[in-house]
């Protein structure tokens, strides 16, 4: 089974990073096996977390965001590389 990618929208709660980092340093990134990280940008006001993740399995996606919803609200968006939109629309052009 392909992954599949998703761009994972963190917003911290209250807008406050600190205590995202402080569970960060202290118990790591908390993904079960089979949900892989791939990078991550933050805004300048270090409020929003833009989170690249990829699995075939969208109940370990739901387990990660379960160990945080508590100190940050998600949005979740499955997305696909530039090449494979490409190669999908190539047909109708």
């Amino acid at each position: 089974m392909k992954n599949i990618a998703y761009m994972v929208i963190e917003k911290y709660r209250n807008g406050d990073p600190k205590p995202v980092y402080h569970r960060f340093r202290e118990k790591g990134r908390m993904a079960p096996e089979g949900l892989n990280y791939i990078s991550s940008w933050i805004n300048e006001e270090m409020t929003t977390c833009y989170q690249i993740m990829e699995t075939n399995d969208r109940m370990l996606l739901n387990a990660w965001i379960d160990n945080w919803k508590d100190i940050v609200d998600f949005e979740v968006i499955p997305v696909i590389t530039s090449k494979e939109a490409l190669d999908k629309i190539a047909p109708y052009l």
